[in-house]
């Protein structure tokens, strides 16, 4: 079937050194005139290759280390071309160029057949779910225009693409340099009746392979003007229509579509890769980050994924490393929990190992402090991919394809291997009703010395008194037992949180409320906790004990200040090591202007 008029093909460019991307591209971009007389005359019959370069040092060096992006157009369809380099050094710029691509063009010089690279290209192209890819076997002039030598290449080809699985993979016999098979059929290879290399890209479909299924919208930005709401983003994911029933996440407000925008006026549909606002009928809790779903195909809020990473970092990915997870428009902590396998490039086989290196393609489990909304990458590519961020550097340093999921409340992470998480054949329900017992988990945060075991044992008290069963996990004690193993700095606060936050969940499912009084000063770690008890269905009462830090430190119980102003006591909150208060918590409590026992009657308000 040929493609529809005038729609947009993305393509990425790769193969070993020296194999004519180059030259390749600066041939279509001249054969279809898309440049300009003075271009043309600038360049020679041998410098079509410097049409793509864009760096001082490539000219200079003769070589392409970038990608770069070129556009052009023919009457039939509009290309954006992403040129990535050949070296193995650079295959991290491979990744980056081709994730965004519908087809890839696999150079393969005829002299040489398949190399390694251009085999590791092919992978890569087939790991990041590109169901179309071609074997452009170029310098056809270099080996006497031979049927033979390409067909041998042909047929490896063939055999490489079955293992890998690629659905349409032609390949194409041409010289970018004489321009034969590129844009006009060559009277040089009278043996060849298939297509030229742009005939194949005018006419193959790619619209097929996105997901009109799961509706998924990420949002981007929120736009308001005066009365008017509305939530931009790309639709990566089925059909946005008027009156469509949705669910936002991760609020979970249900709600429906009113209005879809877009700057040429309100249409009737939205369907990927579309840009558009959605006007929703209703007030939500959105911003960048969440994301607009169908009512009844929601993804899982996944806490742990299971995912091939193409590592570009210069420093190995190992077990037990942190990095931010960017999904979507969401960005989370991510831990390595297990690098399982390293792919064989040339052999395609797995082989066992405990860190990917640079340029490494492997199985990896990632646990996160919060959770994401993804599907399976072969599901669909927008939200099957992420990268992983060097939060020091904030260098990109892999890319990631989701292979599986798991939501926190199902499977929490970390976790052995083959464990499996049993749920109770016991109603929760059925279990509140038997016992006249509510579970909730009420999160009380604050510096040092701020009162929040002090109110969280009165609180204790006062519904024990009442006949609710509740129970302190204060802090210290927690670091008694479960966390005595972590340290005092950021990773392990983080960690310490994770724990407490699992614990609580667990005791809120079973009826008691759960008195949480930890210091707990990075936010995302607190909005994990609080999504862990979202996605389970359980109450979650976030309580900032807002106490002045000179008041802190004039209680001062333990000592803390005090030891950590005379530098005997590092990575004191509030004191050298950073707190970032609640946003938006259920309840403030100053306890420089409210007593205990208001602050027990205010909470007990709040209790179900």
């Amino acid at each position: 079937m040929a493609a529809p008029a005038h729609d947009l093909l993305r393509l990425a460019t790769a193969g070993s050194v020296d194999d004519g991307k180059s030259t390749l591209i600066g041939r279509l971009l001249v054969d279809t005139k898309q440049l300009f007389d003075d271009q043309l005359e600038a360049l020679g019959r041998g410098e079509l290759a410097h049409v793509t370069d864009g760096l001082r040092a490539e000219r200079e060096q003769g070589i392409t280390i970038d990608v770069a992006y070129r556009f052009f157009a023919t009457p039939r369809r509009s290309f954006i071309i992403a040129y990535t380099p050949g070296h193995v050094r650079y295959t991290r710029n491979m990744v980056t160029g081709a994730s965004t691509a519908d087809l890839a063009v696999v150079l393969i010089d005829a002299r040489k057949g398949l190399l390694e690279q251009s085999r590791r290209h092919a992978h890569i192209s087939a790991l990041l779910g590109i169901r179309h890819v071609v074997a452009v076997v170029n310098k056809m002039d270099l080996v006497d225009w031979d049927e033979d030598a390409f067909g041998a290449i042909e047929a490896q080809w063939r055999r490489d693409s079955e293992v890998l699985g690629i659905p349409d993979s032609p390949a194409i016999p041409l010289s970018a340099l004489e321009g034969d098979n590129v844009v006009s059929r060559s009277r040089r290879m009278p043996w060849w009746h298939g297509p030229t290399l742009l005939g194949h890209l005018e006419t193959v479909e790619v619209a097929r392979d996105r997901n009109y299924e799961d509706l998924r919208f990420p949002v981007q930005r929120v736009i308001r003007d005066g009365d008017f709401r509305g939530y931009a983003g790309q639709v990566a994911g089925g059909i946005l229509r008027p009156g469509a029933e949705v669910v936002v996440l991760p609020d979970g407000a249900r709600t429906r579509i009113e209005r879809l925008e877009t700057y040429d006026g309100p249409v009737e549909a939205a369907f990927p890769p579309m840009a558009v606002t959605v006007v929703l009928a209703d007030d939500v809790d959105a911003g960048r980050g969440g994301v607009i779903v169908g009512a009844h195909d929601a993804p899982v809020a996944a806490r742990s994924i299971d995912a091939t990473v193409c590592w570009m970092g210069e420093q190995p990915l190992r077990p037990g490393s942190r990095y931010l997870l960017k999904h979507t428009t969401r960005r989370v902590r991510a831990g390595v929990e297990r690098v399982e396998a390293r792919v064989d490039v040339t052999t395609f086989d797995q082989r066992d190992t405990d860190e990917l290196t640079l340029n490494d393609v492997g199985e990896v489990t990632l646990s996160l402090t919060s959770p994401v909304y993804a599907d399976a990458y072969e599901r669909n590519r927008a939200t099957g991919a992420f990268i992983l961020i060097d939060e020091r550097t904030h260098d990109t340093v892999g890319g990631g394809l989701v292979r599986a999921t798991r939501a926190g409340g199902a499977d929490p992470a970390p976790r052995s291997r083959d464990v499996v998480w049993h749920p109770s054949h016991l109603d929760r329900d059925a279990r509140w009703s038997a016992t006249g017992n509510r579970g909730a988990t009420v999160w009380l945060t604050g510096l040092p010395a701020s009162g929040k075991s002090t109110i969280a044992t009165a609180l204790e008290r006062e519904l024990v008194r009442q006949g609710r069963m509740a129970y302190v996990l204060d802090g210290d004690n927690i670091r008694h037992g479960l966390s005595g193993d972590l340290g005092f700095d950021e990773a392990s606060r983080e960690e310490n949180i994770r724990r407490v936050g699992q614990v609580a969940r667990l005791f809120a499912d079973s009826g008691v409320v759960a008195l949480v009084s930890l210091v707990s000063p990075l936010a995302e770690a607190r909005r994990a906790a609080r999504e862990l008890h979202e996605v389970a269905g359980l109450p979650f009462i976030e309580v900032f004990i807002d106490t002045p830090v000179h008041e802190c430190a004039r209680r001062d119980p333990k000592g803390l200040y005090a030891r950590a102003r005379a530098g005997r006591l590092r990575n004191l909150t509030g004191d050298g090591m950073r707190y970032e208060p609640p946003e938006r918590p259920e309840l403030i409590i100053r306890t420089t202007e409210e007593d205990v026992d208001g602050a027990v009657a205010r909470l007990l308000e709040w209790l179900p």
